[in-house]
């Protein structure tokens, strides 16, 4: 599977830590993720952060999503 919305996650060690953050705004994937988690509509997001676009807040869920998919592996002392 591929996800085309990814392009608008950026991650910057000047921005918020290097947390993935929406289009390089200072709006974090955690923030946006949580609050849907929380419960909170799509609409109520958008009049929180009126800079966020729709297709932001998909982008977040499918950045979390790629992110979940992912495991660690352990490396072995060579």
């Amino acid at each position: 599977m591929t996800y085309p919305e990814l392009n608008r996650i950026t991650i910057d060690p000047a921005k918020m830590g290097g947390k993935p953050c929406i289009r390089g705004i200072r709006i974090t994937v955690g923030t946006i993720t949580g609050l849907l988690a929380a419960g909170e509509s799509i609409e109520g997001i958008l009049s929180y952060y009126p800079d966020l676009e729709r297709e932001d807040i998909f982008a977040a869920l499918a950045y979390a999503a790629w992110r979940a998919e992912e495991y660690d592996l352990p490396l072995k002392a060579g």
